[in-house]
């Protein structure tokens, strides 16, 4: 088992080199599709499992597209990995697609909406009464 700096220190380093190979070495029209970038790398204790979580702007269209085209280049991904970073090893690669992005802009619009729905003026109303908390004095 590695220690978690060395696991640490080896995702960091797989984070940069598929961005850099997102950015210029894929030649997959697929993966051109969507903007891709990369979110999150998980890599195992063990260094031998490598999930690289992605993040793809587009339609659904394109980010299924985008996706094809990274599961069948997971094996160059894989081969130029073994390349640039130096472990006795190279790591199995899996893409996984990272929906945060998504889900954390939905629940800004539904704030949005609910401030929109309740102006502050109605609730700084409902706090007057009590302190900061809501609570009588």
């Amino acid at each position: 088992m590695a220690t978690s700096r060395r696991v640490s220190r080896v995702s960091s380093l797989i984070k940069r080199e598929v961005s850099q190979l997102l950015f210029n070495g894929i030649k997959d029209d697929r993966v051109g599709a969507g903007m891709v970038s990369v979110t999150d790398v998980d890599v195992s204790g063990d260094l031998q499992h490598a999930k690289i979580f992605v993040s793809i702007y587009g339609t659904d269209e394109a980010r299924a597209e985008t996706m094809a085209g990274l599961k069948s280049s997971t094996s160059y991904v894989r081969r130029e990995l073994g390349h640039r970073i130096r472990l006795r090893r190279t790591p199995e690669v899996i893409f996984l697609e990272d929906r945060s992005i998504e889900r954390g802009d939905r629940m800004l619009n539904l704030l949005n909406q609910i401030n929109q729905n309740h102006p502050e003026e109605e609730f700084e109303a409902e706090f007057e009464e009590g302190d900061e908390w809501g609570e009588e004095e």
